[in-house]
């Protein structure tokens, strides 16, 4: 029995470190301000970090909601993936007329994440990998999102609420989608990639010149 207690307590420390791993604190958009039905601006924090955020679309969104209003990010669909937290309060841009949004940075992100709401039979290309983090349960019910051939976009088969993530590091997102009466999203990263010291810089033109010391004496040589 004394044994079989710290075997047990082990392996349930293990458990809750190997689960507390994959819980990623998402950065979502702040959305502060649209002028009219084809764009928005906004900005996320990352630590002491403030990245301005920008949409702008081909087609003419519903609404922007940038300040109180209906909070669209309930149930458990936006936290049964690797993310941690749903995107807060009632900031939301709800998509109409069909077409191409792209969505800025002002420097690069990592692993910018996409909550959707209510993407009832849309279809959807983001033009590079994407993974569906999670799915479930939503302020409009229930749908189920499918990876097309490519791994690149999905189709959404009823109410569909979640997550996209997209691998990587950006400085900019792209997609097209089909229209609705209205489907929502915002935009979240897990964190943004490192500005190189100016030591950086500076070891990095030492290179540059050694390598081009190295090709002159060899253009020399020849």
């Amino acid at each position: 029995m004394k044994r079989l207690l710290p075997l047990a307590l082990g392996s349930l420390i293990t458990a809750f470190a190997s689960t507390s791993a994959f819980a990623v604190p998402v950065s979502w958009t702040d959305w502060t301000s649209s002028t009219d039905s084809f764009s928005a601006s906004g900005s996320l924090s990352v630590g002491s970090e403030s990245v301005s955020v920008g949409y702008s679309a081909t087609g003419a969104h519903a609404f922007v909601t940038t300040g109180p209003g209906t909070n669209y990010w309930t149930g458990s669909a936006y936290t049964n993936g690797t993310v941690d937290n749903a995107p807060p309060a009632s900031d939301i841009i709800a998509l109409s007329s069909g077409g191409t949004v792209t969505i800025t940075f002002s420097q690069t992100v990592i692993d910018p994440y996409i909550a959707l709401a209510s993407w009832n039979g849309n279809t959807v290309d983001f033009g590079v990998p994407i993974e569906i983090d999670s799915f479930g349960p939503g302020y409009w019910g229930n749908g189920t999102p499918a990876l097309n051939p490519g791994g690149t976009g999905f189709f959404g088969s009823g109410e569909v609420h979640g997550v996209i993530r997209l691998p990587g590091s950006f400085d900019s997102i792209s997609f097209t989608h089909t229209s609705e009466n209205w489907h929502g999203f915002t935009v979240g990263v897990a964190g943004i990639a490192p500005v190189p010291e100016p030591e950086t810089y500076a070891m990095l033109l030492v290179g540059l010149g050694l390598l081009g010391f190295a090709a002159r004496r060899r253009q020399q040589a020849a």
